[in-house]
C-alpha cells in the first residue's frame, strides 16, 4: 500500500454515527465530512442507512427517500468531495421500502462515461425485524469506480457465500460493503470482510456505522460496531478503525491485487 502509483485509487471511509429518521441532519453530516477530505480521494464510502437511518416501525416509510431524491442529495456530497460516493439509505417506491445503497459518480463525469451513471443496489438478505419493514431486492450490482469493477453488498449480505461467489465469477476488483453491524458482534464483521476479500481475491472496503440508535429502542440496545476497514486481496486487514468517528483513508494498490491473483490463480481479472 505504500508504493503508490498515480493510477492507484484512494478510498476514504468517514466513519459516522447516524440520526435515525432525520435526513437533514444526516445529509449535513456527510456533506461536512466529504468536504474535509483530501483532494487525492477518488471514492468516498458511507455506511448502511447513512442518509435516513432506520427504525423498526411505521415511521421508516415516511423517512424513506425516492431514488431521485437520494441521488440529488448524494450528488451534493460528491460535489463536496469531488469524488464518487457510495452510501446507504431507505428507499421508497410506491408503498414499499427497501434498504438501498447508491453509487453516485464524481461530479466531472458525463452520462456517457463508464463511471457516469448512478446505480442502486437493494439489499437482498434482510436481518431479523428489518424484514418486517422493508422488502428484499432482487438484483446484484456491479459499478465502475476508480478501483475498477466494484460489487456492492450491504451488512448481513456478507454472511452469504453465494453472493461472494457471484462477484468472484465476474472478477470484480473491489467489494464495497456498507454496514450497521452490532457492536457485540464486531469480530464477525471483521472476519467476514476478510473472508470475502480472500475468497474473491479482491479488495474489500467495509464502511461501518458507529454510535447508537434512537427510534423506539434504548440506546444500549443498538450500539454499532464501527470497525470500518480495508481488507487486502490476501485476506489481511490493511487498515481499520475502532468506534471513533474519524476517517479511514487507504490506497488500493493495483500491483498488490495482480500479484495475489497470479499467486492464487482462482480469479481471472478482466
Amino acid at each position: 500500500m505504500s508504493d503508490r502509483s498515480p493510477d492507484d485509487p484512494t478510498v476514504a471511509v468517514p466513519q459516522i454515527s447516524v440520526d435515525d429518521l432525520d435526513v437533514e441532519a444526516n445529509v449535513d453530516r456527510i456533506q461536512s465530512r466529504a468536504a474535509a477530505l483530501s483532494p487525492a480521494v477518488d471514492l468516498v464510502v458511507f455506511p448502511e442507512y447513512a442518509l435516513t437511518g432506520f427504525a423498526a416501525d411505521e415511521r421508516l416509510k415516511a423517512a424513506a427517500l425516492r431514488r431521485d431524491e437520494a441521488h440529488r442529495r448524494l450528488e451534493t456530497v460528491a460535489e463536496a468531495a469531488d469524488a464518487a460516493v457510495i452510501a446507504g439509505y431507505a428507499e421508497r417506491e410506491g408503498g414499499t421500502a427497501y434498504n438501498a445503497t447508491a453509487h453516485v459518480p464524481p461530479p466531472d463525469r458525463s452520462p456517457t462515461d463508464d463511471r457516469g451513471a448512478a446505480s442502486v443496489y437493494r439489499k437482498r438478505h434482510l436481518w431479523d425485524e428489518e424484514g418486517e419493514w422493508v422488502e428484499p431486492g432482487d438484483d446484484r450490482v456491479v459499478v465502475e469506480t476508480a478501483a475498477g469493477p466494484t460489487g456492492l453488498l450491504t451488512c448481513y449480505d456478507l454472511n452469504f457465500v453465494a453472493e461472494s461467489a457471484w462477484f468472484a465469477e465476474r472478477a470484480v476488483d473491489a467489494l464495497v460493503v456498507v454496514g450497521a453491524w452490532p457492536a457485540d458482534h464486531a469480530a464477525n464483521w471483521r472476519l467476514l470482510c476478510r473472508d470475502r476479500a480472500l475468497d474473491g481475491v479482491r479488495w474489500v472496503v467495509g464502511a461501518g456505522r458507529t454510535g447508537t440508535a434512537g427510534g423506539r429502542r434504548e440506546a444500549a440496545e443498538a450500539a454499532y460496531a464501527g470497525n470500518s476497514l480495508i481488507a487486502r486481496p490476501d485476506g489481511a486487514v490493511a487498515d481499520e478503525l475502532d468506534r471513533e468517528p474519524t476517517t479511514l483513508t487507504a490506497t488500493l494498490n493495483r500491483d498488490t491485487l495482480a500479484t495475489q491473483r497470479d499467486l492464487v490463480g482462482a480469479v481471472d481479472g478482466a
